[in-house]
């Protein structure tokens, strides 16, 4: 393998990791990167990397997360209760037992909020996503949405001064919020939007926390990236050489790695700050991306 393409994978994995939990748009950075890195492998293959390379930074959501996100345990049951579940039927009996015995019901509740959150990204964003890919990742609307979004945090940070969180734990968030975060990660289908951006903005406008809305963020991701990862794999299987597995396992690594600090960066960074830091560095961003591609399309007229 060309060394050459493995410090291609190393600095595209950091640049995963780092920007896929900062609100400052993984997707764009990758698009605007690319322009300046250019891996040497096939087209195809390179779809499916700059997909695939978030499996590495979801699973450091799942290292980092793991007693806040694995639902079962073992757990010996209350007298009272084994009494109540053997007055039950057989199957009754069985589930009850199950649930009681192996369970974690809050966990499960969580995942279940999750998975309400999905639900508009599968119905509204997934049937779409093949043309929104065709037609929008260029610099043009990744730098107007990293300017745009830059601009919305800066406002929401200075309207939300002024309020006190509603919901300042995952157990206190409701299903009706939970879809309302959905519904706003469904505008990250956009280049340079930001997922972990947009969600976060939806929560603190439906009232939770920083930290509500960033960790509620992180568990989002979960299905959401390991279903655009099984997409492509769908679509492009397994047939890749040897060199492009290598660089596809070195960008999943390093993003792994990466990602882990980036998220408790940003944990600790928001106990003590708002998001206004990330709204003007998007703002500026856009504003270099436009500048050097009009730059270079005028001298190249």
């Amino acid at each position: 393998m060309n060394i050459v393409e493995f410090i291609k994978a190393v600095f595209l994995g950091i640049v995963e990791g780092i920007t896929e939990w900062l609100p400052i748009s993984s997707t764009g950075h990758m698009i605007l990167v690319d322009e300046f890195i250019k891996l040497d492998v096939t087209p195809e293959f390179k779809e499916f990397f700059l997909v695939v390379i978030q499996l590495g930074a979801i699973l450091a959501v799942v290292v980092l997360y793991w007693s806040k996100l694995w639902p079962f345990y073992i757990r010996e049951i209350p007298k009272k209760k084994q009494a109540a579940i053997r007055s039950q039927g057989a199957v009754s009996r069985w589930v009850l037992t199950f649930v009681e015995k192996y369970c974690d019901k809050e966990k499960w509740i969580l995942w279940f909020k999750i998975l309400v959150a999905c639900i508009p990204t599968i119905v509204i964003a997934l049937p779409f996503n093949d043309v929104i890919e065709e037609k929008f990742n260029n610099y043009v609307v990744v730098a107007i949405a990293l300017i745009v979004y830059g601009v919305i945090f800066i406002i929401i940070e200075n309207y939300n001064k002024k309020r006190r969180p509603v919901c300042t734990s995952l157990e206190d968030m409701s299903f009706k919020t939970a879809f309302l975060i959905g519904i706003f990660q469904v505008l990250s289908v956009i280049p340079g939007t930001s997922r972990s951006g947009s969600t976060i903005i939806g929560g603190i406008l439906v009232g939770t926390s920083r930290t509500v809305a960033a960790e509620f963020t992180f568990f989002l991701a979960i299905p959401v990236m390991f279903g655009a990862s099984l997409l492509k794999l769908v679509k492009f299987g397994f047939a890749f050489t040897g060199t492009e597995v290598v660089i596809l396992v070195t960008g999943v690594v390093v993003a792994f790695v990466v990602s882990i600090l980036a998220i408790k960066f940003l944990m600790g960074y928001i106990k003590k700050h708002d998001f206004k830091a990330f709204g003007w560095y998007r703002i500026i961003l856009g504003v270099l991306v436009l500048g050097y591609f009009i730059g270079k399309n005028v001298l190249m007229a």
